[in-house]
């Protein structure tokens, strides 16, 4: 748990070139295409960071000895044979839309090299705190590499929401378009030292802020209406074809629509959950919807003390959340109850409009968590066996894919790398993980060396 002090992100600013710049409508001319794969136009990357227990959610061992065996118990779904935790009920309606891969495995068990790993495809072990700032010489996020593959368009290709992954004013390496150049780099926040106002938790909102304002404070919405009057006040007299391009593509009026979630019933904002999370998903539909290629959900917590806490590194314990055993976090207003809620909304609202083909939504965190409960009732790191999910975009719901040991320690069936799991969005995508991408020298990289998981198609 990174219980340490985090400044909250000043409003209205991005990561340098954050929206796709100008240079990003002159360079697609000349990017190469493949053959459509799958299904999806676009993607939904929810990114449960700090690593979710496979043991406590999606791959449960109620055999396994004690000590092991999860304090939750397993409930059936909505298809018969496959059992998820009791504290997921809204989900376990909608696993016939879901492919479960409970063999996604890597050998490191630090947060850093392991987000790295999980985000890009790439190994490097020595990225740990605090030598992991994101850098240009490091290869692009697989949301980046989307976004050098997508068509121009009117509306940006790479949004992350709330907050990138970072803390302590560092955002961590892998999270950006790194040697690609700004240009791909994602529609974000820019991590500060000082918060101009109080947090935001993800379950009450300060009474001065509505629902509706949650994209502005987090200075997307704010960016747009500034740069939308500029490009009035202007004429873009001053502005050359391509910038005056990446102009419009900031103002474009649908991107601004969708960050304003009052036009989305009552009902629905409530099944999705009035919290941060469940605002987050079903923004996430609106900007998709909107033309949006990939948008990136970071699941985190804003403390009472202002700290980043990735909330799935459920080792229990003391900290800014206070003293609190893992299992306790697991039911927190941070953990379970709002993922059950909104991931069972995005899954019930992307079908229900008809959107689910074109839509990949993939879930998963940097590692999973070990078989054996601490001392703190919890679990600790563990790169070697985390359960992902894919649903949309051709992946074949109902299923399970790969297996664990009797304690979910390690894969017995049909492993996935990283490096497959991104080839299985890439597939999913229409973009070909063995194509070739420039770095800033023009020198030629593959795009991942991963294989992708066929078998989850159709």
């Amino acid at each position: 748990m990174l219980h340490r002090r985090d400044a909250m992100i000043r409003l209205g600013q991005l990561g340098a070139g954050g929206l796709a710049l100008p240079t990003l409508l002159e360079a697609r001319a000349n990017t190469p295409t493949t053959a459509k794969s799958g299904t999806a136009d676009s993607c939904i990357f929810i990114f449960l960071w700090g690593g979710p227990p496979q043991q406590d959610m999606w791959d449960m061992k109620p055999d396994a000895p004690s000590g092991i065996k999860s304090l939750f118990n397993p409930i059936d779904t909505a298809v018969p044979g496959i059992r998820v935790c009791d504290q997921m009920p809204l989900f376990a309606r909608h696993t016939d839309k879901v492919a479960l891969v409970r063999s996604l495995s890597h050998a490191d068990n630090n947060h850093e090299p392991s987000v790295y790993h999980m985000l890009t495809g790439h190994k490097d072990p020595t990225l740990v705190s605090p030598r992991n700032p994101r850098k240009r010489s490091h290869p692009p996020s697989f949301a980046s590499a989307l976004a050098y593959f997508a068509k121009p368009s009117a509306v940006p290709a790479n949004v992350t929401i709330p907050r990138p992954v970072g803390h302590d004013g560092v955002t961590y390496a892998g999270t950006y378009a790194g040697f690609l150049g700004p240009k791909f780099d994602p529609l974000e926040k820019l991590a500060a030292n000082k918060s101009s106002e109080p947090a935001a938790h993800p379950d009450v909102l300060p009474p001065d802020v509505t629902q509706t304002r949650l994209a502005a404070r987090e200075g997307l919405l704010k960016l747009l209406q500034k740069q939308d009057a500029h490009l009035q006040k202007t004429g873009g007299s001053e502005l050359d074809d391509f910038r005056n391009q990446a102009m419009q593509m900031i103002a474009a009026p649908k991107v601004r629509e969708a960050f304003d979630l009052n036009k989305e019933p009552s009902r629905l904002r409530d099944h999705y959950g009035r919290n941060e999370y469940g605002e987050s998903f079903l923004l996430a539909r609106r900007l998709v919807e909107s033309g949006v290629k990939v948008v990136s959900v970071v699941w985190l917590y804003i403390m009472p003390n202002g700290g980043v806490a990735n909330v799935w590194d459920n080792h229990g314990g003391t900290g800014g959340l206070g003293s609190i055993t893992g299992y306790a976090m697991l039911k927190e207003k941070y953990c379970l109850p709002p993922l059950d809620r909104a991931l069972a909304a995005l899954l019930e609202d992307l079908g229900d409009r008809g959107m689910l083909d074109r839509t990949l939504v993939a879930v998963a965190g940097e590692f999973g968590r070990t078989p054996k409960i601490n001392k703190d009732m919890g679990r600790d790191h563990w790169g070697a066996a985390q359960t992902a999910l894919l649903a949309g975009g051709g992946i074949r719901g109902g299923q399970v894919y790969g297996k664990t040991d009797k304690i979910a320690a390690y894969p017995t069936e049909n492993p996935v790398s990283p490096d497959d799991f991104l080839a299985t969005i890439y597939h999913a995508m229409g973009v070909d993980p063995a194509a070739m991408i420039p770095d800033r020298e023009n020198r030629p990289h593959r795009l991942c060396d991963g294989k992708p998981v066929v078998g989850l198609f159709g």
